[in-house]
């Protein structure tokens, strides 16, 4: 199945096209005339092409794009100096004259066509074999805002943008050392997309650091729009339900994880960066627990922890009760349960999923709607239909008040992906208890954590480090531990300069 999606998405080879349809090669001259006569064919499908021709000495041609050039650069730091020049120019004379322009890399014209497509400047000097090209490209970008769907509290209220010039300023502004380093590379055949790799050199495991890099070279993209298409192609296990790398739009979630020697991914035009490995607990870590004082957010990380269990088990061990385990229901409890479940016609396995199914569609619908309105009808919807469920029959009190327990419960993780993920993975626990009772809680639970074990990130373990510690290797997981008692270094950092890391984490 994989490969039929690879086989879908496999980049074509690139192709200039006439109006008719018939490939047309185009060739890199140092002619003036005949230079534009080709751009001229190879852009006449762009409205917005401009071509000008300054009678210096030699002649100058610059070509560029309209929509995609800033004006006013293009006015003040390449026609103005022009038009002054005197006497004349080599290549060379206009690069130094030119604190924008730079020699193209090569005589190359694919390099040239796609710096022009980039909103650059091509200037061509007529019987010169040296290109030159001017970065006139128009910013497009918004002002930095608050991450909307990563809100907190404590720390920056600072969020990424669309702009990758912006992103990698607002990481070095946190992380002012030489040991940042940062790697680029273009990815889609049809957008170009420019993404960059971040680590610290001193800090990042060079096997992390390599195993991410070939799995980026080795894409073959037509397009890339945001970075969540890009985290579903590097995912060790695309076809897990399990989200094994993390997405984030705030500066800070990507600040900790590079001091922790993991890698950052930014691409450009999205607000979201990537960071690898990510492990099974990073999800349901908040940037807010170190913020707060330790016990504080050792705390809020329990109670997080806590909501998985209920909000995977609360409706599935109702369910398993009512149907086979009637034994372990209080009997101060079971009286009043009887009385709620009287008139319902259905069973717990259908009345369960019938209620799951419904208080999803509220959470779907209100997600859609405008934030006001969705806020409004969530409340109300659920309010109503919960009220009329119940006066006609068709569910129980009780039952209302588990499946909205294990709604909350679900949305106290801090990285959605992982939300949804909690959200789906309830259905099948619940009709295992519906059909087995309590063995088929243990064994669907069971199936599951197999799963995660056999899951990695980035070639890292994704289950790390739930299982088999050494207590005296204390490290941040399940509990949030006092900073004096935090190890310098994380269990991603470089072995070779982590002197607090011992030769294993785990116990053999």
């Amino acid at each position: 199945m994989f490969s039929f999606f690879q086989f879908l998405f496999k980049a074509r080879p690139k192709v200039s096209r006439t109006a008719a349809g018939q490939s047309t090669t185009y060739s890199f001259v140092p002619e003036l005339k005949q230079m534009q006569q080709q751009l001229h064919t190879a852009f006449r499908m762009f409205p917005d092409f401009v071509s000008r021709e300054l009678q210096t000495e030699p002649t100058l041609g610059i070509y560029y794009l309209s929509n995609l050039v800033d004006g006013d650069i293009l006015l003040q730091e390449l026609f103005h100096p022009l038009l002054q020049a005197v006497g004349s120019m080599t290549p060379e004379q206009l690069v130094a004259l030119l604190p924008i322009c730079e020699p193209l890399p090569e005589p190359d014209w694919e390099t040239m066509q796609q710096y022009l497509l980039r909103g650059w400047t091509y200037v061509h000097l007529d019987g010169s074999s040296v290109g030159i090209l001017a970065d006139t490209a128009k910013v497009r970008e918004r002002s930095l805002m608050k991450p909307e769907n990563e809100s907190q509290i404590l720390g920056p209220q600072i969020g990424f943008s669309e702009s990758l010039q912006t992103n990698i300023a607002l990481i070095q502004q946190y992380l002012r050392h030489p040991d940042l380093c940062e790697i680029g590379m273009t990815l889609g055949d049809l957008t170009q997309t420019d993404i960059r790799l971040i680590y610290i050199s001193s800090r990042a495991d060079a096997a992390i650091v390599k195993h991410v890099y070939d799995k980026l070279q080795d894409l073959a993209l037509e397009a890339l729009v945001d970075t969540t298409i890009l985290v579903q192609w590097l995912e060790d296990s695309p076809g897990s339900i399990f989200p094994q790398l993390i997405t984030t739009e705030r500066v800070d979630r990507a600040i900790f994880p590079l001091l922790e020697g993991k890698i950052v991914v930014v691409v450009d035009g999205s607000p979201h960066v990537m960071v690898a490995p990510s492990t099974f607990l990073d999800f349901f870590k908040s940037i807010e627990d170190y913020y707060a004082r330790w016990i504080i957010g050792l705390f809020l990380r329990g109670l997080r922890i806590i909501a998985i269990g209920i909000s995977f088990y609360a409706t599935a061990i109702y369910v398993a009760a009512l149907t086979y385990h009637y034994e372990i229901i209080p009997q101060a409890v079971l009286v009043p349960l009887a009385q709620s479940r009287a008139r319902v016609p259905f069973p717990p396995l259908v009345e369960a999923l019938m209620l799951e199914t419904i208080i999803q569609l509220l959470s779907e619908a209100g997600a859609r709607l405008p934030t006001k309105v969705g806020q409004t009808m969530g409340i109300v919807g659920g309010i109503v239909i919960g009220q009329a469920a119940v006066q006609a029959g068709f569910t129980s009190n009780i039952l209302i008040i588990i499946v909205a327990l294990s709604a909350l419960s679900s949305y106290t993780t801090p990285i959605l992906s992982m939300a949804f993920t909690i959200r789906i993975i309830r259905f099948p626990i619940i009709i295992s208890a519906g059909v087995l009772g309590l063995f088929g809680m243990v064994f669907s639970t069971t199936l599951l954590i197999i799963h995660l074990l056999q899951l990695s990130s980035a070639g890292h373990p994704y289950f790390y480090p739930p299982y088999a510690i050494k207590t005296k290797n204390k490290r941040d997981g399940i509990l949030r531990i006092p900073f004096p008692l935090t190890p310098r270094r994380s269990v991603f950092a470089n072995m070779a300069d982590n002197p607090q890391k011992g030769s294993s984490d785990i116990d053999e």
